[in-house]
C-alpha cells in the first residue's frame, strides 16, 4: 500500500524537520498525498504483475538496476528493445526524525526521499511510458527487493503504473550475457516475506537507535549511538578487553634438547634434531608441570647423567581437505589475513568485480558472482568448468573424484545465492593484467584460487612421531615433524597464476630435512644428547580482535549479517569507539563505557544470543514462519520497559557504575593510591561526567568548594589524554614583570594543567586572565615578553560572513587553532599567529581536517540521529 492509506497524520513537533538535503513525502509538489504514515500491505502493484519469459523481447522493456556500472555493462548485453537505468540504491527510507517508526499506531512507518531520488523516479516514470514492461532487476539479496518494493511504491503514487504495463522482479546472480538473458527467462513477483524481513529490520534498528542513542547523549555526552548489531560487537571487543586486563600469566618452562645419533662411538656430524621433554620421573607433563628455574635445572641435571636410544618411531598419513569456496564473511576474513585489507574496502573492491569491467577484446562482463551471499554452493555448470581447468592445468589426479558440495554450518545461514566465484573460471588472473588495478587483481586472485581449490582432491600430509628415552623409559622426549607427499588442492596456490598472493615459505625445505633425518631412525638406536636447554614461557592472555576474527567470531555466533560486518566495523570506528593500529581492533575509553552502560541498562542489546536469536525470527520472516509485526510487538514491549528505566537513571548512578567497573584503569595513574583529594586534603578523587563539554574527569568530591582536577578524558578539544603535571624545576609562583598597561603583576604558575601564565593575583570575586605555557617546554627560559604574547590570545578575528558569530584564534595545546562556534581548525605549524586573517581563518575551518568539540546547545542534528540507526543488509 502506498503512503496515503493511513490511520493517522505524523504530528508536527518543532525541530523535527530533516537537515539532510532531500524532500519529504510531505513536500513533495509531485504527489497528491500528504506526507502520512504507511500501513504495509499487498505489495502487489496496480498494473499487472507478469510472469512470461521476457527474453526475446516483443516490445519496448525498461530495466531497472541498483548502479551506473551495471546499467552500462547489461544495456550491452541486452541491445536496443531494453532501455537499462540505474536506482542509484534506496529512493526512499525512514524520515531521520523521531516517529517515524510508530508502535502505538500498528508500526506504521514514516518514509522520507532524497532529492536526488527525485531525479531518478523521474527518469524512470518517463522510460515506462510507451514500455511494454518494467523490470525490476536490483540486488538478489532482502535490501534489493525492498529497492524494488520502494520503486513499485513510488510509481503507484505517481499514477505511473498504467494499466497494461507488466511488471516484473528478476534477480542476476552474476553480469554476464548468459546470465543475464537466462535470469529473463525466468521472472517472478516481488517476495512479500523478503520485505517484510526488510521492514522488520529496519524498524528494529531505528527503535534501536532512536531511543538509545538520545539516552546515551544525555548519560554520556560525546558518545553519540548505538545500534543492534554494533552494541553487540562492541561488546565482544570490549568483553575481549576486560579479559586481557584481568589476566594472569602464569610461569611454566619447557626442556628441549638437541640430539645426534651414535655411529662406532662418535657423533656424526650435521645429523641432529631437536627433541622436547614429555615424560619425566614416568609421569606425563602437562604445560604447568614445571613451574620454576630451579625446577628445569634440576631436570637438566639428571637427564645430563642417563644415556638415551630411541624406543619407538610412528608414520601416519592425514588428508588435509581444500577450504570451501568463499562467502561474504570468509572472503572479508581472508582479505584481512592475507592481503591485508579492511572489510569495508575488500566490499568496495568486490562490488567492482562484480558489477563488470571493460575487457581487453571491447566486451564488458562482470568478473565474479554476487558478493553478498551466506551459500555455499556452486552451480552445477560452474562445477563442471572448474573440474575441466583443473584436469587441464593440473593433471587428473588433482581434481576430486566427484564434484564436491558445500553446505554452512555456522548459525542462520540463509543460503540464497551461490558462494562467491568467478563467472569464467578460464579467465585466468593474468589476463587482467592492465585492466584491473593492483588491489582488484589481488582480490580476483584470491577468489580464482579457492574456487579452482575447492573442486581438488586434499593434499597428503605425512607425519612421523619418534620417542626417545632411557633404559627404563622414565625419562621421554618426543620429536615430530611432518611434509606434503602429494600437494592435492595445494598446487592451485603453488601457481605462477596466484603470484599476486603468494608468501615466501621457507619452511618447506626445512621440514623435509628434519622429516629425512628422523625416519632413518630404528627402535633401539643409541643417541647422544649434544645440548639441554630449558626455556621459560608464560601465558599469553587473548589477543585483540582483528577484523578478520571479529568477523569470524560474529558469524560464528550467528551475529548480523554478510552485509553488515563491513558497515558495522566501520560505525564503530566512526564513532571512536575503536581505534585500529597494526590492523589489531582496540576499544577507546568511550567504547567501553557505552558498552558497560548497554550491558548494564540494555542487557537484551548487548547480549550475543538475543542478537543471533533476532537474526533467526527475522529469517523465519522471510520464510514466511514468523508475522513481521507480531515479531516486533514482542521486542518493543520489553525494550520500552528498558528505555522507561534508564531514563530515569541519575548521572550520578552512571558515574558511580563506571567508576566501580573501571576504576583500576581510572585510577591506576595517581601517586596516592588512597585516592586523597592533593588539594584540600579533605575529599576523595572520584570519576565525574562534565556538566559543560563533551568531558570526563578525576575530581575531587568536594566540589565546588574543592575545584581539583587530577586527569581529564575527552576534552573539549583533546583525545583521551591523562593531564599531569610537569617536572617543577621552577619555584612558583614565579614573577616574570608587570604589565606595561596596567603594572600589574604577571606570574608563571604551576597547576594540574601544567604551567601558564597570570595576568594580575588571584584575590575573592575575579578570575585573572590565564593562559597556557605547557607546549614550552623548558618554562625556566620563558620570559615577560613571551607571557605577553600568549596572554594576548583569544583574539577575534572578525564575524562568520554566514551567521555573524565570531571567528577566534587561541592557543591550542600544541600551536594554534582557529575556532568558529563548536568547529575547530588547527593553524599550521609553518603559519605564523599574526598570519591569520579572517580570510584565512575561514579558509581553514572549511578545509577537511576540521573537528567538533563541547555539546551541542540544542537537539542533535538529524545528521547525527540517522547515523545512530546502524547500517544494515
Amino acid at each position: 500500500m502506498a503512503d496515503a492509506s493511513s490511520k493517522k497524520p505524523l504530528p508536527s513537533k518543532k525541530g523535527g524537520k530533516s537537515n539532510r538535503k532531500g524532500k519529504s513525502l510531505k513536500s513533495s509538489s509531485e504527489l497528491p498525498q500528504k506526507h502520512k504514515a504507511q500501513e504495509i500491505g499487498n505489495v502487489k502493484p496496480r498494473g499487472q504483475m507478469t510472469l512470461k519469459q521476457l527474453y526475446p523481447p516483443t516490445g519496448k522493456s525498461v530495466v531497472v538496476v541498483e548502479s551506473v556500472t551495471k546499467a552500462k555493462v547489461i544495456q550491452g548485453y541486452l541491445g536496443d528493445m531494453f532501455e537499462v537505468l540505474p536506482s542509484y540504491g534506496h529512493v526512499r527510507d525512514l524520515a531521520a526524525r523521531s516517529g517515524s517508526v510508530r508502535p502505538d499506531d500498528d508500526f506504521s512507518m514514516v518514509w522520507e526521499v532524497p532529492s536526488a531520488a527525485w531525479t531518478h523516479l523521474k527518469s524512470i516514470k518517463g522510460a515506462i511510458n510507451g514500455a511494454e514492461n518494467l523490470i525490476l532487476a536490483s540486488d538478489p539479496d532482502r535490501e534489493g527487493e525492498a529497492i524494488a518494493w520502494h520503486i513499485i511504491e513510488m510509481l503507484q503514487q505517481q499514477d505511473a503504473l498504467r494499466e497494461g504495463l507488466n511488471v516484473a522482479r528478476v534477480v542476476f546472480h552474476e553480469i554476464t550475457e548468459a546470465a543475464i538473458k537466462s535470469s529473463l527467462l525466468a521472472p517472478r513477483e516481488i517476495d512479500v516475506n523478503l520485505v517484510h524481513a526488510y521492514l522488520a529490520r529496519r524498524a528494529l534498528d531505528y527503535l534501536i537507535g532512536f531511543n538509545v542513542s538520545p539516552l546515551l547523549w544525555r548519560k554520556l555526552p560525546g558518545c553519540q549511538s548505538a545500534g543492534r548489531v554494533q552494541s553487540a560487537a562492541l561488546a565482544l571487543i570490549c568483553d575481549r578487553e576486560m579479559e586481557i586486563d584481568e589476566f594472569k600469566p602464569q610461569e611454566y618452562w619447557s626442556i628441549e634438547t638437541e640430539l645426534n645419533k651414535k655411529e662406532s662411538g662418535s657423533r656424526v656430524n650435521g645429523i641432529s634434531f631437536s627433541a622436547r621433554l614429555t615424560t619425566f620421573n614416568s609421569e606425563r607433563l602437562s604445560q604447568f608441570s614445571i613451574s620454576s628455574h630451579t625446577e628445569a635445572k634440576h631436570i637438566e641435571q639428571q637427564i645430563s647423567s642417563e644415556d638415551f636410544q630411541v624406543i619407538r618411531s610412528k608414520i601416519n598419513k592425514i588428508r588435509k581437505n581444500p577450504p570451501s569456496p568463499f562467502i561474504t564473511s570468509t572472503l572479508q576474513q581472508d582479505a584481512a589475513n592475507k592481503l591485508h585489507f579492511s572489510s569495508a574496502y575488500t566490499m568496495k573492491l568486490a562490488q567492482k568485480l562484480y558489477e563488470g569491467v571493460q575487457l581487453s577484446d571491447g566486451t564488458a562482463a562482470g568478473l565474479i558472482t554476487y558478493m553478498r551471499t551466506d551459500g555455499l554452493h556452486i552451480s552445477d555448470e560452474a562445477v563442471r568448468g572448474i573440474r575441466s581447468l583443473v584436469i587441464e592445468r593440473y593433471g587428473q589426479d588433482f581434481v576430486s573424484g566427484s564434484a564436491r558440495k558445500y553446505f554452512k554450518k555456522v548459525k542462520n545461514a540463509q543460503e540464497a545465492h551461490e558462494a562467491i566465484r568467478p563467472t569464467d573460471i578460464s579467465r585466468l588472473p593474468s589476463m587482467l593484467n592492465g585492466i584491473l588495478d593492483e588491489d582488484s587483481l589481488k582480490l580476483y586472485t584470491l577468489i580464482w584460487s579457492r574456487t579452482v581449490a575447492c573442486q581438488m582432491e586434499p593434499a597428503i600430509i605425512e607425519q612421523i612421531q619418534v620417542d626417545i628415552g632411557n633404559a627404563v623409559e622414565s625419562i621421554v622426549f618426543r620429536s615430530a615433524s611432518s611434509r606434503v607427499s602429494f600437494r592435492g588442492y595445494q598446487a592451485v596456490f603453488e601457481d605462477v597464476e596466484a603470484e599476486a598472493i603468494k608468501y615466501e615459505e621457507n619452511e618447506g625445505n626445512d621440514r623435509d630435512e628434519v622429516f629425512g633425518t628422523l625416519n632413518l631412525l630404528k627402535s633401539g638406536d643409541p643417541l647422544f644428547i649434544h645440548e639441554v636447554q630449558s626455556n621459560q614461557h608464560h601465558t599469553q592472555a587473548p589477543p585483540r580482535y582483528s577484523e578478520g576474527s571479529l568477523i569470524k567470531k560474529l558469524e560464528e555466533l550467528g551475529i548480523g549479517r554478510p552485509s553488515t560486518y563491513a558497515a558495522t566495523i566501520k560505525v564503530l570506528q566512526n564513532r571512536s569507539y575503536v581505534t585500529v593500529k597494526s590492523r589489531v581492533l582496540y576499544p577507546e575509553f568511550r567504547g567501553r563505557m557505552v558498552s558497560a552502560f548497554l550491558c548494564h541498562h540494555f542487557s537484551e542489546v548487548t547480549d550475543y544470543s538475543f542478537t543471533a536469536d533476532m537474526e533467526t525470527e527475522l529469517d523465519n520472516v522471510s520464510a514466511g514462519l514468523t508475522e513481521w509485526k507480531g515479531l516486533l510487538r514482542d521486542y518493543w514491549t520489553r525494550f520500552s520497559s528498558y528505555c522507561d528505566r534508564a531514563n530515569n537513571v541519575h548521572i550520578h548512578q552512571v558515574e558511580k557504575m563506571l567508576e566501580k567497573k573501571f576504576g583500576d584503569f581510572l585510577f591506576a595513574s595517581l601517586p596516592d593510591k588512597s585516592r586523597a583529594c592533593p588539594s584540600c586534603m579533605e575529599g576523595t578523587l572520584i570519576f565525574k561526567v562534565s556538566r559543560f563539554g563533551a568531558g570526563y574527569f578525576i575530581g575531587c568530591d568536594q566540589h565546588p568548594r574543592c575545584k581539583y582536577i587530577a586527569k581529564t578524558l575527552y576534552g573539549e578539544e583533546e583525545e583521551e589524554e591523562e593531564v599531569t603535571p610537569q617536572n617543577n624545576s621552577v619555584e612558583e609562583p614565579k614573577l616574570l614583570g608587570l604589565n606595561p598597561g596596567s603594572s600589574e603583576k604577571i606570574l608563571l604558575k604551576n597547576g594540574p594543567y601544567g604551567f601558564y601564565v597570570q595576568l594580575g593575583e588571584d584575590r575573592k570575586g575575579y578570575l585573572p586572565k590565564r593562559a597556557s605555557v605547557s607546549h614550552i617546554k623548558d618554562v625556566g627560559s620563558i620570559t615577560l615578553e613571551d607571557a605577553l604574547e600568549v596572554l594576548r590570545y583569544p583574539v577575534t578575528l572578525g564575524n562568520h560572513p554566514n551567521d555573524g558569530e565570531p571567528v577566534i584564534l587561541k592557543l591550542a595545546r600544541v600551536g594554534f587553532a582557529v575556532r568558529h562556534r563548536r568547529t575547530i581548525a588547527s593553524v599550521p605549524k609553518n603559519v605564523k599567529p599574526n598570519d591569520v586573517t579572517l580570510e584565512k581563518a575561514l579558509e581553514l575551518l572549511s578545509g577537511k581536517d576540521v573537528r567538533r568539540c563541547g555539546r551541542p546547545k540544542s537537539k542533535p542534528k538529524v545528521e547525527e540521529a540517522i547515523e545512530a540507526i546502524e547500517a544494515t543488509g
